[in-house]
Order: structure tokens, then C-alpha cells, then sequence
């Protein structure tokens, strides 16, 4: 049944004009209220935003469910440590723009952690009103209303620039325009550092651009977070490849920069390494979503990049990016998606919203499956994944119960195009171009506790430090390599 929002807003003012507040029981009683979404058959075809957003009313209803707990638990799910109950609160209040101000003392980019940060797992996981009703699921929508508050002020053009402190006329270089690097660039620049951002793509983003679909991240608000930036004097140089076009050692010893960042994120796909992986129509996720996303290969009319038609597509893997692959495949083209994981729903790592709205738009999961071999037919093209049936055994070391091949359990899943979405390691060409850099065997660049690297005025954060993690994690480690770079060039 669809909650009345008007309704509830009319029963919550009334019991604070009789009571002066809302009691625990008060706000325990008020029903979580759902993302506003677009239809599923339709949205599975098209590239615009699935999820809607929130109301006014939606929003200041949803944000008095917030306890305002004396002890917030919320706060130490959040990596980057946003007063989570103080904005909630100003939302509840109405105040929208003290809201995402408040967001913003600590995260740069609310409308992109809205959209795309793992809440359950994290700021929502701990949610006392989450406890109360034993799921995550029932939590105060936090990503939810960080997403209101950030449009709100983007859509009303209330957005108000940081503040930046006199020039100091020092110079650093940030390697990766992905979210740890946007960080870092925006905290040195707001301390009056000259800031430059190499990006080996033609635009800055990162995984931000070219590896979330614009189904749920909107580009058009992430190159406005990079507009914002400008704004503040930090300086963009695109198609510019370090390790290539020039290395490290000659960004600090012959252009003069005093300090620099690594934020290059994984972007190297991890294959299966079966029989049949180099037929034509085998993709990484990571091309398949590059070519759609950064390329914008969806446009099939003006693309410069082509697109593989496929009509019956199969996706290895459970994560986020294979929910990305699955759903984009249809909106390329494909009449049939099948996901296939070696364990069961319960065990996928994807975020549960993610998973509901693959499944919505006709994604087919099949468990306890896993991929041996691609088949091909006589032109050297995909016709066919073989597959072997599991079943779960003894948990691994992560925790979760771990797959057992069912000997003699071969059968074939006809296709015409396989994903493989099995994450990123680190590609090596910086590290290799820069000695003295150190990595650990996974070519993930080791630092310490402030980010610093083995390497004298090089510190690194985010994806090529901590592998595939998520924005927000990637934001937090440049917030601490920010603060160890103004403070190494405030002393130097």
C-alpha cells in the first residue's frame, strides 16, 4: 500500500504542536518511505536516472525518524565522519542548505554518496532505529536524504563555494581525477595550494565517469562537482598519462610541484582464466561499462566507440559492477541477461537496492553456477558458457560459506556475449615508472597511517592503495592524504 505522505506530515506536526517533540515511540511509529523509482519495463531500455528522489515532504517525514541518538553509531559507519543526526535534523526542520552545508564540512561530493555509496553497509549498518528493527533495511534512509539535500541545492542554485585561504605558492600535483584524487585536490586548493589533476582519460571522473552507468549516477552531476572545483583554481590536464606523457620523478624534480598524490585507482579487470576467454564476445565489465559509460557507446548513432550486439548476455560475477553490466545489457540491446555466482542471493556482495532493481528490469540470477569454459562457434564468436553446478560448504576466511563443485555437473547456458565482473587489480605502470615507490604483491602502493608512500612528497589513497573499495572510502583516505600534504607544505 502506498504511504500517504501528506498524511504523515499532517501527524507529525500535529503531535509536535501538542506534545512540544516527537517521543522515540513517536518517531519508531513514522513508516520508512520508499525512493520514488521510474518503471522498470520501461527504464530497462533507457539510460535516464532509475531512482527519482525524494519529496520536501518525503524528505522532512523520512528525516524524523532519525532518534537523534546522544551517541550517534551512525557517525563511525561513515568513513569520512559526517554529523549525520545535525543534518538530518536541519532537514526535519525544513533548513535544507544548513543541511548539506553541514554534509559538506567533511564530504565534498553528497550528490555522487547519495547515489552510489554501500549505507547499508556502513553509516545505515549502525543505525540505532536499523537495531530497533533488526535490519539494516528499516535503518533512517541516510544515503536518501544526503541525495535530497545535494540536489536541493544543486536544482535551486543555492550551491556556495568553499572557502580558500591566501596562496602559499606551492604546487601539487594530484595523479587520477577518480573521488580520492577530487578530495585531495579540493582540501590543497581550499589551503591555498596550486593544485593540478592528471588524468589519463579525456575527462575527469574516474569511476565516476566511466564505470557507473549514468542510470545511476547522472554525469551531468559529476562534471559538475568538477566545474566546482575549477572554480576554486584547480587545474584539469586530461589525456595526460603518468608513467607515459611524463613520470613522477619529473612532475616533482622538473615542473616544480612540491608534493604529489596518487589516486589511480584499480582499473586492470581480473579474468576467469578458462578455455574460450579470448572468443570474440568476451568483455571485462570494466570495457563493457567504458565504452557505454565514459564513451557514451549507448548512442549507437553518434558513438565513436562500437558497441558488440548481443542479444542473450551472460554476467560472471555478484558484485556492484556486474548488477551495472547486467542492467546495462539491456539497455544495449540484449533480450536476455543471466547473472551467474557460485553462491547463493545471500552471498552477494552487491548492494541489496542494486540487486532489487536488476531484478525489477528482468535480470535472471543463477546461483550456485560458475563458468569453465566459453564456448564458440566456427567464426571464433561466443555461442555458449559451460557451466558447472555448486553447493555451499564451509565458510572462507571472509566469512562466507564457500562454493563446492558438484562433480559431473556440467551444462551448458547458450550466449552471444559474456561479462566478466570479477573486479580490478592495479595496473603497475606508475609504480613501475617511479622508483622507490613501494607495493605490496598485489601492486597496491603501500602507505602509513597518514597516507605517505615509501616515496619523499608522494602520498596515495583510495582504490590503488586499498583495492576495489567504493567512493566514499576512496574520499576518506583523501581527506587524511590532504590533511599530511597541507601540513608536510605548511611546515616545508
Amino acid at each position: 500500500m502506498a504511504i500517504d505522505v501528506e498524511l504523515e506530515y499532517k501527524k507529525i506536526q500535529d503531535l509536535i504542536k501538542a506534545n512540544g517533540k516527537l517521543t522515540a515511540k513517536d518517531r519508531n511509529a513514522i513508516p520508512q518511505m520508499e525512493m520514488p523509482a521510474r518503471d522498470p519495463k520501461k527504464r530497462a531500455r533507457e539510460m535516464a536516472e532509475v531512482a527519482l528522489g525524494y519529496s520536501d515532504k518525503q524528505a522532512m517525514v523520512e528525516a524524523q525518524r532519525c532518534l537523534q541518538c546522544p551517541k550517534p553509531a551512525c557517525m563511525e559507519g561513515c568513513p569520512v565522519n559526517i554529523n549525520i543526526p545535525k543534518f538530518i535534523g536541519e532537514i526535519a526542520k525544513g533548513e535544507f542548505k544548513a543541511a548539506v552545508d553541514t554534509i559538506k564540512e567533511t564530504s565534498l561530493l553528497p550528490a555522487i554518496c547519495g547515489r552510489v555509496c554501500p549505507q547499508e553497509k556502513q553509516c545505515q549498518g549502525k543505525c540505532t532505529v536499523g537495531k530497533v528493527f533488526k535490519s539494516a533495511e528499516k535503518a533512517v534512509s541516510i544515503g536518501r536524504l544526503e541525495r535530497f539535500v545535494a540536489d536541493w541545492e544543486r536544482e535551486n542554485g543555492k550551491v556556495t563555494p568553499p572557502t580558500v585561504a591566501p596562496k602559499t605558492g606551492k604546487k601539487v600535483a594530484i595523479i587520477g581525477a577518480g573521488p580520492a584524487g577530487l578530495t585531495v585536490a579540493a582540501d590543497c586548493a581550499r589551503a591555498g595550494h596550486d593544485v593540478t589533476v592528471f588524468e589519463a582519460f579525456h575527462k575527469a571522473g574516474g569511476v565516476m565517469m566511466y564505470g557507473i552507468p549514468e542510470f545511476r549516477l547522472p554525469k551531468k552531476i559529476v562534471q559538475e562537482e568538477i566545474s566546482n572545483l575549477e572554480k576554486i583554481g584547480v587545474k584539469f590536464e586530461l589525456n595526460f598519462l603518468v608513467g607515459r606523457t611524463n613520470t613522477l620523478e619529473q612532475l616533482l624534480n622538473e615542473k616544480g610541484f612540491d608534493a604529489a598524490f596518487v589516486g589511480t585507482g584499480a582499473g586492470l579487470p581480473k579474468f576467469l582464466n578458462i578455455p574460450g576467454e579470448n572468443l570474440i564476445g568476451v568483455f571485462s565489465a570494466n570495457e563493457y561499462l567504458t565504452r557505454a559509460n565514459l564513451m557514451k557507446g549507448y548512442d549507437k548513432e553518434h558513438a565513436a566507440t562500437p558497441i558488440y550486439d548481443a542479444k542473450h548476455v551472460v554476467v560472471c560475477g555478484a558484485g556492484n559492477v556486474a548488477m551495472d553490466a547486467a542492467r546495462m545489457a539491456f539497455r544495449l540491446g540484449a533480450e536476455t541477461v543471466d547473472v551467474v555466482y557460485r553462491r547463493t542471493r545471500n552471498e552477494m556482495p552487491a548492494r541489496l537496492e542494486e540487486i532489487a532493481h536488476a531484478e525489477e528490469e528482468g535480470v535472471n540470477f543463477r546461483f550456485l553456477e560458475n563458468p569453465v569454459e566459453v564456448l564458440g562457434d566456427e567464426n571464433g564468436k561466443v555461442c555458449g558458457v559451460k557451466c558447472l553446478s555448486y553447493e555451499l560448504g564451509e565458510p572462507d576466511a571472509s566469512g562466507r560459506r564457500s562454493p563446492v563443485a558438484i562433480p559431473g555437473s556440467e551444462h551448458d547456458v547458450p550466449c552471444d556475449a559474456m561479462i566478466v565482473a570479477l573486479g580490478n587489480g592495479s595496473n603497475p605502470l606508475l609504480v613501475s615508472t617511479t622508483p622507490g615507490l613501494n607495493a605490496d604483491a598485489k601492486g597496491h602502493i603501500t602507505v602509513d597511517e597518514k597516507q605517505a608512500t615509501s616515496h619523499a612528497k608522494v602520498w596515495a589513497g583510495g582504490d590503488i592503495v586499498l583495492g576495489a573499495a567504493t567512493v566514499i572510502l576512496a574520499m576518506g583516505e583523501g581527506r587524511e592524504a590532504a590533511a599530511a600534504i597541507n601540513e608536510y607544505l605548511a611546515a616545508n
